[in-house]
């Protein structure tokens, strides 16, 4: 009879064990609709400010979307880039990949503050940053999505982290795909996200040793266009900028993929998704097939966005989001 007592606390004990376990796990789980009761107008009131973002500078289009990839990639997506350095955090925002690199730092706050009179300590930064990047992509006529919500804003920030995880403007297919896959991102991914290079622009630094030391890779004439405003030299123009679709610079299309195959890739670690590597049929397949480059860069996003999120009560709704709250 004991035996069996002991039997039957051991099944009840895993029962509750599994039973608490599938709910921690469903409480982390993100939602398109989290805000519909606790703030509804919350993501009109975002569309808003990015949309007057973009109208006023097209080119934020594009920096909204890598802030939201540069957010992900480091420490999960938790708006951990957007926090200023402080006495105890030493942040994202200087980190080699980042600094006098990423942009939108300011248009978040916009649409924070905005948000924040709607319905103050609600909307994490977090949200609002993925938000932003699908309402940008609209904006430049690029594929919409529906956005999972629900993220927390992380307490801390690693700079050393966003110097070691972010992809290079250098990297090769291996080291980029191993990238992504470390964030459960396939191969697929990887190349539908590497689309968002349609629009923005990169700077002189970035692709002088592709212009002028490649030479079986890229295309001539191409190659020469973009020498005129990148001088050799080094450090001479390193910031001066080149669209990174000489095509359709404005607009979030598949038209970045049919440069890679006329062997008009502008950075090296574009040019690798077609060089006679694994990735070659997929960038195929989407220069000729708009429909399935928006489709895929959708789910992409939104996988990209489920990366490590703070749900529940892990991490805080800052009010500002480059600070703490205290």
């Amino acid at each position: 009879m004991k035996s069996f007592r002991s039997n039957v606390d051991v099944a009840s004990f895993a029962l509750l064990l599994l039973l608490a376990l599938m709910s921690t796990t469903s409480s982390a789980h993100l939602s398109s609709t989290f805000y519909n009761k606790a703030c509804p107008n919350a993501l009109a009131t975002i569309r808003k400010s990015i949309r007057t973002a973009v109208s006023s500078e097209r080119r934020m289009a594009a920096s909204l979307v890598r802030l939201h990839f540069h957010d992900c990639f480091v420490q999960g997506c938790d708006a951990s880039i957007l926090l200023d350095d402080t006495a105890t955090i030493i942040g994202e925002k200087n980190a080699l990949p980042n600094l006098n690199s990423v942009r939108g730092y300011g248009v978040i706050d916009n649409a924070k503050a905005a948000v924040e009179k709607l319905c103050p300590g609600v909307v994490s930064c977090a949200d609002i940053v993925a938000v932003a990047a699908r309402d940008a992509s609209v904006a430049v006529g690029g594929p919409s999505w529906a956005v999972k919500l629900g993220r927390r804003d992380s307490t801390t920030a690693s700079k050393t982290l966003a110097e070691s995880s972010l992809p290079s403007f250098l990297d090769s297919l291996e080291s980029l795909t191993n990238r992504f896959a470390g964030l459960g991102l396939n191969v697929r991914d990887l190349v539908a996200l590497s689309g968002a290079h349609s629009i923005g622009q990169a700077q002189c630094f970035t692709f002088r040793a592709r212009i002028y030391n490649e030479t079986s890779d890229i295309d001539a004439n191409f190659a020469s266009t973009r020498k005129s405003s990148c001088p050799a030299e080094a450090n001479v123009g390193n910031a001066n900028l080149a669209a990174l679709d000489l095509v359709t610079p404005n607009q979030l299309d598949n038209n970045y993929y049919k440069n890679l195959i006329q062997k008009k890739g502008l950075l090296a670690s574009d040019q690798v998704l077609y060089s006679g590597g694994s990735t070659d049929s997929i960038v195929s397949e989407y220069s000729s097939k708009p429909a399935k480059f928006n489709a895929d860069f959708a789910t992409a996003m939104i996988k990209m966005g489920n990366i490590n999120p703070l749900t529940g009560s892990k991490g805080q709704i800052r009010r500002i989001c480059s600070a703490l709250n205290y």
